[in-house]
């Protein structure tokens, strides 16, 4: 993160502390075992004043992550992690606890795509406002992916730039007001007392479902085709086939370059997956 933000992350870092503090004081709650973490946040595990398990997530704060409790509030638990409490301002979180030993990659990868195919439709419900807009990303991208692959030395062959140009400047505008989750994958999906499976960890966005396709494929890219792959999770989630392959070529050409830019190891599996899409847009 401190690579990614500089200055400003590592001030939020070095606050943590503090800040974790804040919250167990404020909500009344004791720490109850190891943390945790991903890419852009901390969890606690905590026990509540009457005893109920429970996880404090604080997240840094962006464009796609400020959005995650309005998402779950709207969700209330059905397919998705239960927000307890929430300080938006703040990034501070208080989730109900699921069984974070217990993922979707443990499941064989059709099983896998199916439940989280479904988990996608369940989730897609119309969205709150305000929340980020797909009409306004694809309009952004439209601008920053030939300046990115123009900065980065031209490293993929221009016609895939100009398909996903075209294709954020006729689908954009049309796109719709579903609460979408861009970053639904395996390891996002825990096991729950409640229901079986439940997401956690969504980024938002209001648009169509189809583009939340792309994650299911490039994790564990290897574990099955991408046609079967691709099948699998249009037919569970009750998609647009020719949306999502639209969609999910778009975000292979975004991703491939981001993954260039960063020498993410990812990079080749993008590179196959924008190949296979753009074979499917023509």
């Amino acid at each position: 993160m401190i690579r990614r933000e500089g200055a400003a992350a590592r001030r939020w870092i070095e606050a943590l502390p503090a800040l974790a503090e804040r919250f167990l004081t404020g909500w009344r709650l004791e720490p109850d075992g190891e943390p945790m973490h991903g890419f852009v946040g901390l969890v606690l595990p905590v026990t509540r004043a009457d005893g109920a398990p429970a996880v404090l997530k604080l997240t840094w704060l962006d464009t796609e992550t400020r959005d995650e409790p309005t998402a779950l509030s709207t969700w209330d638990g059905a397919g998705a992690v239960l927000l307890l409490e929430s300080d938006p301002s703040q990034g501070a979180l208080l989730l109900e606890r699921l069984d974070a030993g217990r993922t979707l990659n443990d499941r064989p990868i059709v099983e896998a795509t199916e439940i989280a195919g479904e988990l996608l439709r369940r989730l897609s419900v119309p969205a709150p406002a305000p929340i980020r807009r797909l009409c306004d990303e694809a309009a952004r991208l439209t601008e920053t992916l030939p300046a990115t692959w123009a900065r980065l030395g031209e490293p993929v062959p221009r016609r895939l730039v100009d398909t996903a140009v075209a294709l954020c400047c006729e689908l954009g505008p049309e796109s719709g007001t579903m609460l979408v989750n861009e970053d639904l994958h395996y390891e996002n999906v825990l096991a729950g007392t409640r229901e079986p499976w439940l997401v956690i960890d969504p980024k938002p966005v209001a648009g169509d479902p189809e583009f939340a396709v792309i994650p299911l494929l490039w994790n564990r890219i290897d574990e099955s085709t991408l046609e079967e792959k691709f099948a699998v999770v249009v037919g569970s989630a009750g998609l647009d086939r020719a949306r999502a392959h639209a969609w999910t070529f778009v975000r292979a050409v975004q991703n491939w370059l981001w993954a260039l830019e960063s020498a993410e190891a990812m990079a080749p599996g993008l590179a196959t997956i924008t190949h296979w899409a753009a074979r499917k847009v023509g």
